[in-house]
């Protein structure tokens, strides 16, 4: 594998632009010391980044739903992995994780459809809308929309770059290597 151009920045490497940014959720995962070599968008990302992840009206769970789904459309391993880590610390089992990898039934496959829709046909068909609206609220739906598009551009960078995985996810999934494994979109 050729040596990627954007490896996760160092500490002693850390631009002193964006200094103050270390210490938080930047200097915390590989994922964002890869987008450090462009200091000025990994700056604009936090408060996006703050309401996508931490304050939108899906909820946690919900909000793990969004992102295993999309991470699988992405390809995205880094993201999977990440993200399988979080929905165990929320108490997901792991067959409510590999039903998010297939097709679950209930609210989870409600949200799992829509975010097939939003990346295969670039949107939700009105009908889909309102019932996810009626269903979880319609700032939780916009909130969805832009938690896609949010990981999109993630797992562009993720894959362009081939950013490696945390070493204490890396460790977890260890010990779970089924669950964690990422396997090829195959649908």
């Amino acid at each position: 594998m050729p040596t990627s151009p954007c490896p996760p920045i160092s500490d002693a490497d850390w631009p002193d632009a964006i200094g103050e940014l270390r210490e938080g959720f930047a200097g915390a995962l590989n994922v964002y010391r890869t987008m450090a070599h462009h200091p000025a968008l990994l700056a604009a990302w936090a408060p996006l980044r703050q309401h996508v992840v931490k304050e939108n009206a899906l909820g946690p769970a919900l909000t793990e739903v969004v992102i295993l789904r999309a991470s699988r459309h992405l390809g995205s391993a880094y993201e999977w992995a990440h993200h399988v880590s979080r929905a165990l610390a929320l108490g997901f089992s792991p067959e409510r994780i590999e039903a998010i990898r297939q097709m679950p039934g209930g609210l989870d496959g409600m949200i799992v459809r829509a975010v097939d829709a939003l990346i295969e046909t670039h949107g939700l068909a009105p009908a889909q809308e309102a019932a996810l609206a009626d269903a979880i609220g319609r700032d939780a739906v916009i909130d969805m929309m832009a938690m896609v598009g949010f990981y999109s551009v993630l797992g562009y960078l993720l894959n362009t770059y081939a950013t490696p995985l945390d070493e204490g996810i890396a460790e977890e999934a260890k010990m779970h290597p089924a669950l964690f494994a990422f396997t090829e979109w195959s649908s």
